[in-house]
């Protein structure tokens, strides 16, 4: 599976994180409101955003999102934790987006590229997300993730945090709100 595709939407273009995308994606990140209820909150801040955008490019997979309009980065994702054993699977996660893109449908599209290039890949996809993090378990139910009985603790700035994981499985795509 190739993590780091150019996918195309009607509003999006997704591609390949590159170093120097770092001012264009920090100027999206610096914004404290996007990572009020997520688990390393403090994201917003150049050091940690730094570790953020470093960790992205030293493990491969992480896009960049682009505004086709404007031409303008508003965020990123990454497909990370590919395991092609089983029928496979593959996690889309550390996804942000400048407010501005917030609502409108722009989460739903880079969704649904991502899931349809990968779904070609692995039967599963997973989404790990904070325990608390309200908006964005809010958005994996509204793209149609199923929440699992799994769970993770993750180790973050503030202490340990509690993760659920959702799932999409190429058959529930098929069906669900974001299908091709």
């Amino acid at each position: 599976m190739d993590r780091q595709p150019v996918l195309e939407g009607e509003r999006l273009l997704l591609r390949p994180l590159r170093a120097d995308d770092w001012a264009a994606l920090y100027a999206v990140a610096s914004d404290p409101l996007i990572w009020e209820v997520h688990p390393s909150n403090d994201r917003w801040q150049e050091p940690a955003f730094r570790a953020f955008f470093d960790d992205a490019l030293a493990k491969g997979g992480a896009l960049a999102v682009i505004d086709r309009a404007s031409g303008k980065m508003v965020g990123s994702s990454r497909y990370q934790a590919y395991d092609p054993a089983d029928g496979g699977s593959v996690e889309i996660g550390w996804t942000f987006l400048a407010r501005s893109h917030w609502g409108g449908g722009f989460n739903a599209e880079m969704k649904r590229l991502m899931l349809g290039h990968a779904l070609n890949f692995v039967a599963r996809v997973d989404f790990r997300v904070g325990e608390a993090n309200w908006r964005s378990r809010k958005a994996m139910e509204k793209v149609g993730g199923t929440l699992s009985d799994r769970t993770e603790l993750a180790e973050t700035t503030a202490g340990p945090v509690r993760h659920v994981i959702y799932e999409i499985t190429r058959e529930s795509f098929a069906s669900g709100p974001l299908s091709l």
